[in-house]
């Protein structure tokens, strides 16, 4: 029976603290080393050549490259980022009006067009056709 068991209460709470300190600082930088990289293919204002130095610089010295990214153009991240949510909701709703204005209900003309066939063929009296369209024209 001599091995050792290693349980909870060997590792001490404040030790699990920073363990799950790091983790999380870990995690947090991997997030931003990936916002960065998009980001930087996401400026517009930058040449080719800038994208390319910015890239290479992040990926060899991944720590000073996200660090020095966000201190020099980290301003502009959020502007670019609100552009592009921006950019994303106004073709959304753009989409969403062509779509609704395709199958949305009829216009008042529309309507009106349609009475007078059904009033031509005999469907319905001068008195039902005044009141629907009165109906039309004030709803």
């Amino acid at each position: 029976m001599g091995g050792y068991v290693n349980l909870a209460y060997d590792y001490p709470v404040l030790g699990a603290f920073w363990t799950i300190m790091w983790i999380f600082l870990w995690v947090m930088w991997i997030f931003l080393l990936f916002r960065v990289i998009v980001d930087i293919f996401r400026d517009d204002s930058l040449s080719g050549w800038a994208k390319t130095g910015w890239l290479v610089f992040t990926i060899v010295l991944p720590f000073l490259g996200v660090f020095v990214y966000v201190v020099a153009r980290g301003k502009g991240m959020g502007k670019r980022e609100q552009d592009h949510v921006k950019a994303k909701m106004d073709e959304t709703d753009r989409y969403i009006r062509e779509t609704v204005g395709a199958t949305g209900p009829p216009s008042e003309v529309d309507q009106l067009e349609k009475l007078s066939q059904v009033r031509a063929r005999g469907d319905l009296s001068e008195e039902e056709f005044r009141q629907a369209k009165e109906k039309v024209l004030h709803s």
